[in-house]
């Protein structure tokens, strides 16, 4: 089969392009060793979805979803509009998915919700209320005129990987190895490792990657000292930095399934 894979913008790769690239060309090795035929190209470069027989795109801009709308493509267009956080804070309230409440004793997280995080002034932490008034204000000031707002949840921050269908699910805490994009997991401080029902976590997030429309995810979890979670974050196919090659296997097999 000819497949396309489909790199994303840089812009929506804040610190993360080569990441971002590296389990692309993972994949690639593995369906090229399995006998297709593939292509990996930028989506800020022309493309023509129609000459290949399976497409997987990591890609976010407009024109790409539009692009890629009437295809089976993994991830699908939907899927990835879905997951702006606007569009998923519905979802998730829609579906019962456990969640940050909006009000709370340990300040405030405001974040952008038209789109994926484009750099660290997308994310915001506030200390109080007056404060996150003018964190508001500056994100109209820069055109953001959808955010999100959750209330900071004190417990492990706990980073999860998967790939639907395939049984693939992996969870990390990002303060043992202190990979951050951003570093903002140093608001829960160093993790303390509470116990915590992992399937029922996998279970909880195959069931909002179906409900979003995607196979391929991560996102991040906060983990009380009791073990109960709520999710802060999903998105569609992050770099798996931490599991980079069991990924990649589990993504290649996803083409048995288009």
């Amino acid at each position: 089969m000819k497949i396309l894979l489909v790199q994303r913008a840089e812009i929506f790769s804040p610190n993360s392009v080569e990441k971002d690239r590296a389990i692309l060309d993972s994949v690639a090795v593995r369906l090229m060793t399995a006998g297709h035929q593939v292509d990996i190209v930028s989506e800020e470069q022309p493309f023509a979805p129609e000459q290949y027989d399976h497409v997987m795109s990591m890609g976010r801009l407009p024109e790409t979803l539009d692009k890629l709308r009437n295809l089976n493509a993994i991830n699908s267009s939907l899927g990835i509009e879905n997951c702006s956080r606007c569009k998923l804070e519905t979802i998730m309230q829609h579906i019962g998915m456990p969640m940050p409440p909006r009000q709370g004793n340990y300040g405030y997280w405001l974040k952008r919700g038209d789109a994926a995080a484009q750099g660290k002034d997308d994310v915001q932490y506030a200390v109080t209320k007056g404060e996150l008034e003018c964190k508001i204000h500056e994100f109209e000031e820069r055109g953001i005129t959808q955010y999100t707002i959750s209330a900071h949840v004190p417990g492990d921050l706990v980073k999860f990987y998967g790939v639907a269908g395939t049984g693939f699910f992996r969870y990390f805490y990002p303060t043992d190895d202190g990979d951050s994009k951003f570093g903002d997991e140093r608001r829960n401080g160093e993790a303390r490792h509470f116990p915590f029902e992992s399937g029922t976590m996998q279970a909880c997030v195959e069931q909002l990657a179906k409900t979003v429309g995607i196979k391929v995810y991560g996102g991040d979890c906060i983990v009380s000292e009791n073990g109960s979670f709520c999710i802060i974050d999903f998105n569609d196919w992050p770099s798996f930095s931490r599991c980079r090659e069991e990924a990649a296997t589990a993504i290649a097999s996803l083409v048995e399934t288009m």
